[in-house]
């Protein structure tokens, strides 16, 4: 069974035999306890190419120390990765390799690297005797294993403890600045042993040069098929908002293809779109049950006593677990399916050899601002006419529409900005509030559909349906507000210096 923990560590360059500055004084820290030394071995895993180093993942099996066994480190930001532990076992226990699926796809991992390590520990305690950080130095012997050489080195790691402040971590620098300790280079020692030892990932040459369309176009899908690939094992961990930011990342990467059909040869993105398509809806299962049920429950506690007739809020309860248990499984049969699998492998060949058109050599402002200001317009013929329809399922349906061409058109505005600067973002800016109206209005639809479901079932449960229907009507009157808020809205979002300013 493995277990995860949050890793907050600092590195810092050290001689051999590095003398540790007097730690005592520290902001904070009570008393420094000798642990003693400890003798670890830890040999790392990465396919041939390096792709878990390329993503700044590693995979371990150590012996030696407390935490002996199988561990993954999954980067959160800098200086903090999540470790993900399994116990030691020969061969690499599924539970891990599920999580590796995305990066590694259909290759093998195979030992890399071996690193031994002789570490000195210290605990920083508080006044209370409780652990605030934990300091070591490290002596490391690293040897490749795939055919590269040797390396040396002494390190010293500082981790905060668990529920730790963070501002140990700056104390405890600024005593090992004052003593000409300086922070690492290296993000970790698998990365210091592999560049020391044959040389790390490679980085693939450009496919456009820089300044052109291509380069930024490629850019901005490098960036959405690697947080495809980065989401992929949050979402199996069940991280909050994983789902949401990787059904992100699939939406934006589909409508980059759609919008810049003048860069990207369509022959080979409209399949791919194909396939994100299918992947967001997977994924829309779940993230729509989350924010449905997070909708009704705001909903139920807003409402005073006197309206709660029956057990609404155990139904609701029930309701959700069980739609969210068939989410969940829905969205790891996806994962976990040949066809995600073979759409990982097709966005992968695309970066590797990306199909360009002559619109790709341009100069990047004058194809993306085009792009932008098509999308716009898209978004305005979907506008017009649903203001032009009268209330009613029609007309739901067209702003519906409309709000699937806001979100278009915001991210193409998101994906110009760093070629195109102000102008873009304040495209965006009034884009983004187009679309989070429709949205709300389209959450007001589905919420009412809900909840007419809700008051079906407890009418059959012979429990009273009275509340279920207090809260449709109020659903129906925020759709309808909404509704009311859009053209003034609309008017303020299209102004004609909003599309003029993305001129080239």
């Amino acid at each position: 069974m493995e277990d995860t923990k949050r890793e907050i560590e600092r590195k810092y360059e050290a001689a051999e035999q590095a003398a540790v500055p007097d730690l005592d004084g520290i902001p904070g820290v009570a008393a420094v306890r000798d642990e003693g030394v400890m003798e670890l071995d830890a040999v790392y895993y990465d396919t041939p190419d390096l792709r878990l180093a390329a993503g700044a993942l590693t995979l371990r099996r150590r012996t030696g120390g407390s935490d002996a066994g199988w561990h993954l480190k999954l980067p959160v930001a800098p200086g903090t990765r999540d470790e993900i532990r399994a116990p030691l076992a020969d061969t690499l226990p599924r539970s891990l390799e599920r999580l590796l699926r995305s990066r590694v796809r259909r290759e093998d991992v195979v030992p890399v690297v071996r690193l031994r390590s002789r570490r000195d520990v210290r605990h920083l305690l508080d006044a209370d005797g409780s652990l605030l950080a934990e300091l070591s130095v490290d002596t490391v012997h690293a040897d490749r294993l795939t055919g590269g050489g040797k390396a040396a080195w002494t390190e010293i790691e500082v981790e905060l403890a668990d529920d730790a402040d963070e501002a140990v971590l700056d104390a405890v620098e600024k005593r090992l600045k004052k003593a000409g300790i300086r922070p690492s280079h290296a993000p970790s020692k698998l990365a210091r042993a592999l560049a020391e030892t044959g040389g790390g990932p490679t980085e693939p040459p450009p496919a456009a040069a820089p300044g052109t369309a291509g380069h930024a176009v490629l850019a901005y899908v490098r960036e959405q098929i690697e947080a495809v690939v980065a989401h992929d094992p949050a979402v199996r961990r069940e991280v909050p908002d994983a789902v949401h930011k990787m059904r992100v990342a699939t939406r934006r990467l589909r409508s980059a293809f759609k919008t810049y059909r003048k860069v990207l040869d369509r022959r080979v993105t409209d399949p791919i779109g194909e396939e994100l398509k299918w992947l967001a809806g997977e994924l829309g299962v779940a993230r729509d049950e989350e924010v449905l049920h997070q909708r009704l429950s705001d909903r139920l506690d807003a409402l005073p006593d006197t309206l709660l007739l029956g057990p609404v809020h155990a139904r609701l309860r029930v309701h959700g677990l069980k739609r969210a248990e068939e989410a969940r499984r829905t969205v790891l049969a996806a994962l976990d399916s040949d066809r995600h699998l073979a759409l990982l492998d097709r966005l992968a060949a695309l970066l590797a050899d990306p199909p360009l058109r002559k619109a790709a050599a341009h100069d990047a402002p004058e194809v993306l601002a085009r792009a932008a200001r098509k999308d716009f317009d898209r978004l305005a013929g979907r506008i017009d006419r649903a203001l032009a329809l009268g209330p009613g399922p029609e007309r739901d349906r067209a702003l519906h529409e409309a709000r699937k061409a806001a979100k278009r058109a915001r991210y193409a505005g998101e994906s110009a900005r760093p070629v195109l600067g102000k102008p873009a973002k304040r495209f965006v800016k009034r884009v983004k509030a187009v679309q989070s109206c429709l949205g709300d209005h389209q959450d007001s639809v589905v919420t009412r559909a809900a909840l007419r479901d809700l008051a079906v079932r407890a009418h059959a449960a012979r429990e009273s349906a009275f509340t279920w229907g207090v809260l449709y009507g109020r659903e129906a009157a925020a759709g309808e507000a909404r509704e009311r808020e859009l053209p003034e809205l609309w008017e303020w979002a299209s102004a004609p210096e909003i599309r003029a300013a993305l001129s080239h």
